[in-house]
């Protein structure tokens, strides 16, 4: 048995998320069809993590086993991306070490946000409009107060089937890059809804209706109810997962 990891992108807007779920199509119940058609054969796909509904990734990865005949994988890469609608597309197949897990071997998962006050025509299906000025200082204060905890309970959708909702934030900003305001985070892991419900709660800040103390307040309350609301899913995207480099064989 082999294993392959699938690197690929996609377009969340018409979909349900990343995972199979029975209220609609999903990006994982696409691919796994596509690559059983392509092989001739039914393949299971696992996915780097959870995106919600219309959330969009420039990088995900996936992986599947295989027990057949030997393929090349540029040619697979190939196949699929005449196969698969147009809003999904791979850019590569590896094959790893049998143990490794796309899930569980992820050593950090980076997210971005995106942001904007203006009205433009091209940027609304991909960023969350403001209708006033966030404050980059105050937002990019309670960014390192993040880092400085694990449980992150209170930025967790309700009634998930996780085991911990410790995460270690390594990294988290906001910069201002012309019309857009763009939120970077990177950490080990995330929980469901996480990144949108601490843009959610950041963008309080930025309006001068949180500061430092009341953000501490929220995440050691321990309770999704006390934060922010989630912002939109549709400006949020996977930028990148993170392997250790010895899974590629």
């Amino acid at each position: 048995m082999s294993r392959f990891f699938i690197t690929l992108s996609y377009n969340g807007k018409n979909y349900v998320g990343w995972q199979i779920q029975p209220n609609g199509m999903s990006v994982q119940q696409v691919l796994q069809d596509a690559l059983s058609v392509i092989l001739r054969k039914e393949v299971m796909v696992v996915g780097a993590g959870r995106t919600d509904a219309g959330v969009h990734a420039r990088e995900m990865v996936a992986h599947f086993d295989w027990q057949g005949d030997i393929f090349s994988p540029d040619d697979l890469v190939y196949r699929l991306n005449n196969f698969l609608p147009k809003d999904i597309s791979l850019s590569a197949i590896r094959q790893v070490r049998p143990d490794a897990h796309a899930r569980f071997s992820a050593v950090s998962r980076t997210y971005k946000y995106y942001v904007t006050t203006v009205k433009d025509p091209f940027l609304h299906e991909y960023t969350y409009r403001l209708f006033f000025q966030p404050d980059l200082e105050v937002m990019n204060t309670l960014c390192e107060v993040l880092k400085e905890y694990k449980d992150f309970t209170s930025f967790s959708k309700l009634h998930t089937d996780v085991k911990t909702n410790n995460c270690r934030i390594e990294y988290a900003r906001w910069e201002k890059k012309e019309e857009l305001y763009e939120f970077t985070i990177r950490a080990d892991r995330f929980l469901r809804n996480m990144v949108r419900a601490i843009v959610g709660t950041l963008l309080q800040a930025g309006r001068g209706q949180l500061d430092e103390q009341g953000l501490r307040r929220i995440i050691e309350a321990g309770n999704r109810n006390v934060a922010g609301d989630s912002a939109p899913g549709h400006a949020l995207f996977l930028e990148k997962v993170i392997y250790p480099d010895d899974i590629w064989l």
